[in-house]
């Protein structure tokens, strides 16, 4: 409603500057125009009118960031209260840095001790539904392509075709030669959320997780259930971490200052050579 009355300021504010007996040229009727749009134009536009939105200022910008509050309630609570000062007894995020920045992937930051290692001293678990996510649907295995690119053969073979010999009771080269069709066909029953799963990750059929496309705010981890304060941003679509990562947020306004940031330069740990701060994270009080 905002847009449309601010699209309805600009047309009467056109219409006026040209009725106006006083000639002037385009330049100002322009500048008329765009004070008008910016103090009646919305400053973002967001997925959930209730979703809360915080404010990432970096020294290269500002980040607005639309968080999930139902879709990821416990890991947004988290953020918050990290940034606000309600869990640590200061404001967590201040002034700490991305340590972690690769072109045409994404960056990351939020680690206190700024080298990846850090947490605020306690891990939580991962807010993810994989049905949501479509991951119930892809297999990983075909008998024609062979596993999924998103699939690790060495983690495969002992976390999963162990398994399944042991079901099957398999225990023999010959065993494995006399059955490889029926084995081969129980591997395309076997869903990427399956494989994960196996893995340790833990699935909540109650919520509604987004997709890792560009511009998600997500939390990093080092496996199922390990997160902390650390987070990154995407700058381009990563389908591969799909059920790995609660998205809990994205980019609502402020994506350019994310791009910026990838496209500086980096050390072999893609570490970049000169700091990049977080000055603060706060929940923008929308007006």
């Amino acid at each position: 409603m905002k847009f449309l009355y601010s699209i309805l300021i600009f047309v009467l504010v056109m219409n006026l500057v040209a009725q106006d007996d006083v000639k002037k040229d385009d330049s100002k009727i322009v500048e008329e125009a765009n004070k008008i749009l910016e103090k009646t134009a919305p400053l973002f536009t967001k997925e959930n009118p209730e979703n809360s939105v915080c404010l990432i200022k970096t020294s290269f910008g500002d980040i607005y960031v639309e968080l999930f509050d139902k879709d990821a309630p416990k890991t947004v609570k988290n953020f918050i209260d990290l940034a606000e000062g309600k869990k640590e007894g200061k404001f967590f995020y201040d002034n700490l840095i991305f340590h972690r920045v690769i072109k045409n992937f994404m960056i990351q930051g939020g680690c206190p001790l700024g080298n990846g290692t850090g947490d605020p001293g306690y891990k939580f678990e991962d807010e993810i539904n994989a049905d949501s996510l479509e991951l119930d649907k892809p297999s990983v295995f075909d008998k024609e392509k062979g596993f999924h690119s998103f699939v690790d053969p060495r983690v495969f073979h002992i976390k999963v075709l162990g398994p399944l010999y042991r079901k099957m009771g398999i225990k023999s080269q010959e065993d494995l030669e006399k059955r490889m069709q029926e084995i081969l066909t129980e591997l395309t029953k076997i869903s990427l959320k399956n494989y994960y799963e196996s893995l340790g990750y833990k699935y909540n059929p109650n919520l509604k997780s987004h997709h890792p496309e560009r511009g998600v705010l997500a939390m990093a981890n080092s496996g199922p259930d390990t997160n902390g304060s650390q987070f990154f941003i995407n700058v381009i679509e990563t389908p591969w971490l799909a059920g790995k990562h609660t998205v809990f947020g994205k980019v609502i306004r402020g994506m350019e200052v994310v791009d910026k940031i990838t496209e500086q330069e980096v050390d072999e740990r893609a570490r970049p050579k000169k700091e990049i701060k977080i000055l603060s994270i706060r929940l923008y009080k929308e007006k």
